[in-house]
C-alpha cells in the first residue's frame, strides 16, 4: 500500500526556515511524480512544487519562487522541501502527495496526485 507522512511542520519566525519532510513506500519512487502543496484555513488547496525523478525538472508556484527549495533523495524514497525567508502568509498545512501517472513532467495541479500524507502544519509569526 501507498503510504505518505510529512514531518518537519512547527512555528517559526517572520523570515526564518524550515525544511520538511516526505517518507514515502509502496510504489516505485522515480515512476511517480512527488508534489508538496499547502492549504490555509478557509482557502483553497494550493501547490508549492513538484518534480518527477524521470524527468528531472522542478517546478515551484510563483509564491515560492526563490525561497523554496524541493529535493528529493531516491535511494530512501523520500522528499524534503527547504523553505526559507518565510512568512506569515506561508502559514498553511503542508502536503506531499504522490502521481502515479505523470505526464512530460510533474504536475502543479493537485488533481492530479492520487495519494496524500494527512500534512504538516507550519505557521509563521509576525
Amino acid at each position: 500500500d501507498v503510504e505518505i507522512v510529512e514531518s518537519g511542520g512547527g512555528m517559526v519566525q517572520n523570515g526564518g526556515s524550515r525544511r520538511l519532510s516526505c517518507q514515502t513506500s509502496g510504489f516505485s519512487f522515480d515512476d511517480y511524480a512527488i508534489g508538496w502543496f499547502r492549504q490555509a484555513p478557509g482557502k483553497e488547496r494550493e501547490a508549492v512544487s513538484c518534480v518527477w525523478e524521470r524527468d528531472g525538472r522542478t517546478f515551484y508556484a510563483d509564491s515560492v519562487k526563490g525561497r523554496f527549495t524541493m529535493s528529493v533523495d531516491s535511494a530512501k524514497k523520500k522528499a524534503f522541501l527547504q523553505m526559507n525567508s518565510l512568512k506569515p502568509e506561508d502559514t498553511a498545512a503542508y502536503y506531499c502527495a504522490a502521481d502515479s501517472a505523470p505526464y512530460l513532467k510533474c504536475s502543479l495541479e493537485y488533481l492530479k496526485y492520487d495519494d496524500w500524507g494527512r500534512g504538516t502544519q507550519v505557521t509563521v509569526s509576525s
